[in-house]
């Protein structure tokens, strides 16, 4: 959302994760497309978008971000989301890992939602050399949806950064979202016992 506020943003966005690089500092990038941002700009959010991902190692969306704010298509998932086929996914991250050679990790989530209350969810992910799939949360109650997203991201984070693999870092990522989405708000309010418990395949209920 930063890079749409304006041309120097973009340019700020860009040095400082050229910055980052230059230290040794792993750069993930969060799609995070808001289509309100962007409806003044005067260059496309692909064009920005592109420009800044080529600095990352590790790129984060959902189906709309890909396609709204890198250009990509997923052929074959219509407008309502409602066929979440991995394939698809996989095709898709493949080709962005491809174009952009500094990437080692596309990750996306995976949402259908049935009702304003009741979400399919997963994640997926394409490293340099393999495709990684999420163990399904189907039918989760949403409390709060709010969020879900970030937590998927810092608990995908937390698991690379920990040396886990990236299975179990994917895991990590689709529990936090999935606490984070149970709780109000859009700080997550699980603890890292409540995560690992749900990523090991456990109950979602949260522990107070």
């Amino acid at each position: 959302m930063f890079s749409a506020l304006s041309a120097s943003t973009r340019d700020l966005a860009a040095e400082a994760m050229q910055a980052a690089r230059r230290h040794g500092t792993v750069v993930s990038y969060d799609l995070n497309f808001r289509a309100s941002l962007w409806q003044h700009a005067e260059v496309a959010p692909a064009d920005v978008n592109r420009r800044l991902v080529q600095h990352a190692h590790v790129v984060i969306g959902n189906e709309e971000d890909y396609a709204a704010a890198l250009g990509y298509s997923l052929d074959g998932v219509g407008q309502d989301h409602l066929n979440l086929d991995t394939a698809i996914y996989q095709r898709m991250l493949a080709k962005v890992i491809a174009d952009f050679p500094e990437l080692t990790i596309a990750a996306a989530t995976l949402r259908r939602v049935r009702t304003a209350s009741v979400n399919d969810w997963n994640g997926v992910c394409q490293t340099r050399d393999s495709f990684h799939e999420g163990r399904p949360m189907p039918a989760l109650e949403i409390f709060d949806r709010v969020g879900g997203g970030d937590s998927f991201v810092s608990g995908l984070a937390y698991g690379l950064l920990s040396d886990f693999d990236v299975d179990t870092a994917l895991a990590f990522g689709i529990a936090h979202g999935a606490l984070a989405m149970t709780t109000p708000g859009d700080t997550s309010m699980a603890t890292l016992a409540e995560v690992r418990r749900l990523a090991a395949g456990r109950s979602a209920r949260v522990i107070r």
